[in-house]
């Protein structure tokens, strides 16, 4: 059984968030910012928002993520990325990858899927 965490429309045939019945695990899809002309600090503070509603409506909270992966459009925005993302994590942050990809949905400047356990 899978239960579909949603909290508005998507942008393609995916499900933003899903908790798996019988397990603690809850995987949050790729999030992209909602303003893909905002500079890359805003994008970051975006998703981080938009994950985090996603993990409260499934019954937990950015400090119950296990895994995180960033992909960005530029490597060079990996400081400025690193620097807003690490306010979301204060202490114990999850296991991460980062890397650059060829092209993101949308032109997003960064997009970021996570792995969480309540």
């Amino acid at each position: 059984m899978r239960e579909i965490i949603q909290t508005g429309s998507v942008a393609g045939p995916y499900s933003p968030a899903m908790v798996v019945s019988g397990t603690k695990f809850i995987f949050i899809s790729g999030q992209i910012a909602t303003d893909l002309d905002a500079d890359i600090i805003i994008q970051t503070q975006q998703i981080m928002k938009k994950a985090e509603v996603l993990l409260e409506n499934a019954g937990a909270y950015l400090s119950d993520v296990v895994k995180t992966t960033i992909y960005l459009s530029d490597i060079n925005d990996f400081q400025a990325v690193n620097e807003e993302y690490a306010k979301s994590f204060p202490s114990n942050p999850p296991t991460r990858v980062t890397l650059q990809a060829a092209a993101l949905p949308l032109n997003a400047g960064l997009m970021i899927e996570m792995i969480a356990i309540r």
